[in-house]
Order: structure tokens, then sequence, then C-alpha cells
């Protein structure tokens, strides 16, 4: 019944509800063109040896090993960590210099924090001018730590020249979320598991959307 109804106000039959676009539906219009790189354990290693800065570096390490996307990596305080229980609170997203809630209700979760990680993200805070519990992880010096980094100039400016120079093609942000994917598979974890660390709302985004994995 839903769709009738949306058909109907398309049709300007109904008074229309909402905005007009979200009733057009394009063939298609949502199938990549490309499938997305999935990195290998030895190509990650090589993509870390070709991003020289500490904290970008810290930030590529951080943003697999959570499987976090663009907006949620740059929203992170210091104060999102609970060093003792070694987990990390996801609340909040950064898109743009503008401060929001994550993308849904399900994106709002807490994620694991192997040892490891913890020693990396120490390491980095230990390093930092910006270590307040209310500072974000990843402050621009350039505007005294008022706003995170701009995660998409880091993209453009690091993340992918080391791709591109490590021989594994264009490399951003995303190919960490679909590699965090594929390496939950390899451990054979769950699907229901591995929906609840991606943090989705539907398991079929799990399978479909992220559902490639390595050979």
């Amino acid at each position: 019944m839903r769709q009738v109804f949306e058909y109907a106000m398309l049709c300007e039959m109904l008074e229309t509800q909402r905005n007009p676009m979200d009733l057009v539906r394009i063939t298609g219009g949502t199938l990549r063109e490309e499938d997305p790189i999935v990195l290998t354990p030895e190509q990650f290693r090589r993509l870390q040896c070709n991003i020289i800065t500490e904290l970008h570096r810290t930030m590529v390490i951080v943003a697999i090993c959570l499987g976090l996307r663009r907006s949620e990596l740059a929203g992170l305080k210091w104060s999102d960590f609970d060093w003792l229980n070694q987990e990390v609170l996801v609340q909040r997203s950064v898109i743009a210099n503008r401060v929001d809630a994550v993308k849904t209700k399900r994106s709002k979760a807490r994620l694991p924090l192997d040892a490891a990680l913890i020693e990396v993200l120490q390491n980095w805070r230990s390093l930092s001018d910006f270590k307040a519990d209310d500072d974000w992880v990843w402050a621009s010096p350039w505007v005294a730590g008022a706003m995170p980094l701009y995660t998409n100039a880091i993209q453009r400016d690091y993340l992918i020249p080391a791709g591109q120079r490590a021989g594994l093609g264009k490399s951003g942000w995303h190919t960490l979320r679909h590699t965090y994917r594929s390496w939950l598979d390899q451990t054979k974890a769950p699907m229901t598991v591995q929906k609840d660390l991606m943090r989705h709302a539907d398991i079929k985004t799990t399978m479909n959307v992220y559902g490639k994995a390595m050979g």
C-alpha cells in the first residue's frame, strides 16, 4: 500500500507530503560501476609504509581496526574512550566542519578496543598538542583544535597518494571500511556479529553492500 500512495503522490493525485525527489526511482541508480578495493594484510602494510606522518598513519590504523566511516573517525574525542573497559563510544560525526549525530541509531554504539590499538592511540595522545578529554582526537592545529582535521583533504593529500605509491590504486577511507568487513569475514565471525560491529541497521547491507571478501 505504501507504494500505491507514493505513486499517487508522484502522479499528483494526492498532496505530496515529502520531498518529491524521494518518490523518484532510477533503475540501477544505486549500483556501483566498480567493485570497491579490498586490501590484503600485506597491501595494508605497504599502504602504511607510504604514510610518513604519525598523525595520518594513526588515523588509518584506527579506521581499519574499527571500521569507522570517515565522518565518525573525524568525530572522535578523547572522552569517548573507556581505557579501563577497552571500549570506544561512537556517538557523533563531523562532515565539512559540521558536528552532527551519527548516521543511524544503530551507528551509535560501543566498540571493543584491542590492547595493541589502545597502545597506538595513547602513543598518539602523548604526541598531540590536544590531549584533554574534551579535545578532538584529530584536532586541527589550524583552528587551535576547535575542530578536527578535514578527512576529505587527508584522503586527497595523503591516503590516495600513499595507495598509488604502494601500487594499490585509488584507496580511500571507504576502502578501509570495506577491508574491515572483509577481514571480519576471514575470521569466520558470524554474520550477526559482523553486522553489529559494522553497526548496520539491516544485515542485508552487511551481506550485499559490504559483501566482497578476499579470495
